[in-house]
């Protein structure tokens, strides 16, 4: 039995162990695959894990790959199509990160809000001793009980996002997909102009790329703050600089890009109200903790027989 795993390094910089993989068979463990490498790293490979390096026909077709372990959650890297014609199983590992993803959600929101960065740096630089004043101001601080904050896609995230900001006083409105009806949810319309705050957790696809984008922009209130902690294509970069150039967006807040490691040259470098992190929401220890024992746990069930958090039935 072979083991791949593509791009370890995504998931384990070095402060985890892969220990426990070993015991299923022969392992070889690349911290990075570039997608030329791909189809020598698994042709004789039994077993492939894989974040975010895409696995497809092009690749698979010459090898003897019957599993592939994505590890993380979302898994539109694999071609599930060619997966399910060639009796590839494939298994992904949810719910590992709700939490830590939430945290960052409120990590930015807050570190805008009162513009933690902002202040720290200045006063390593010495700001606050050349003051004559007790304190000093660089910017205007806003409180966020009694904004209203809206969450485009309430699933397991989404709502725990929602039970976060109404415990900072905060009303809670949810953007309506189909017939979802209830306390909060809005249609559309609704939701773009209530919204103080926008907050993404919409999974990525047909219906949900490029929510943000120019003519929904144009419905929201004046000076809304969006945050993507979900995924870089559910916004249109352009028309998010756009926005903020006339004033409609006062921040951008984002973990996720559309094109991940950021393109060079971006729309965003350089611009003082978008604030990035390189994807990480998901990446706190404990979270990886989780993840690598859940896909640990997700192989050994198909080995055994028993095949649990299979993306395809």
């Amino acid at each position: 039995m072979k083991l791949v795993i593509l791009d370890g390094y995504a998931s384990n910089p070095g402060d985890l162990s892969w220990d426990g993989f070993d015991e299923f068979g022969e392992l070889a463990i690349y911290e990075r695959t570039a997608p030329s490498e791909v189809r020598e790293r698994i042709k004789d490979a039994d077993a492939v894990f894989t974040n975010k390096v895409r696995l497809n026909e092009t690749n698979l077709k010459d090898s003897n790959v019957k599993y592939i372990g994505v590890i993380a959650t979302g898994y539109d890297i694999i071609d599930t199509d060619y997966c399910k014609k060639n009796n590839i199983a494939v298994t992904n590992v949810p719910g590992y990160s709700t939490e830590a993803v939430c945290q960052m959600t409120f990590a930015h929101l807050l570190n805008y809000v009162n513009r933690v960065d902002l202040y720290a740096k200045a006063n390593r630089e010495g700001k606050w001793q050349e003051s004559e004043d007790f304190c000093y101001y660089l910017n205007t601080i806003h409180d966020l009980a009694g904004k209203t904050f809206g969450i485009y896609g309430y699933g397991t995230i989404g709502k725990r996002v929602g039970e976060i900001a109404r415990a900072f006083g905060m009303k809670v409105i949810m953007c309506a997909h189909k017939n979802e009806i209830g306390e909060g949810y809005k249609d559309v319309d609704s939701f773009l102009k209530e919204a103080d705050i926008i907050s993404l957790h919409a999974p990525l696809n047909d219906s949900t790329r490029g929510f943000i984008n120019k003519e929904n922009i144009a419905k929201m209130k004046d000076g809304v703050i969006i945050i993507n902690t979900a995924r870089g294509p559910l916004v249109d970069d352009d028309d998010v600089v756009s926005g903020i150039n006339s004033g409609k967006i006062a921040a951008y807040l984002t973990d996720v890009l559309s094109n991940e490691p950021m393109s060079k040259p971006h729309p965003f470098v350089g611009n003082d109200k978008i604030f990035i992190t390189p994807h990480i929401a998901w990446a706190s220890f404990e979270s990886r903790v989780r993840l690598m024992q859940i896909l640990k746990d997700n192989y050994r069930a198909f080995l055994d027989g028993d095949p649990k958090n299979l993306v395809i039935k």
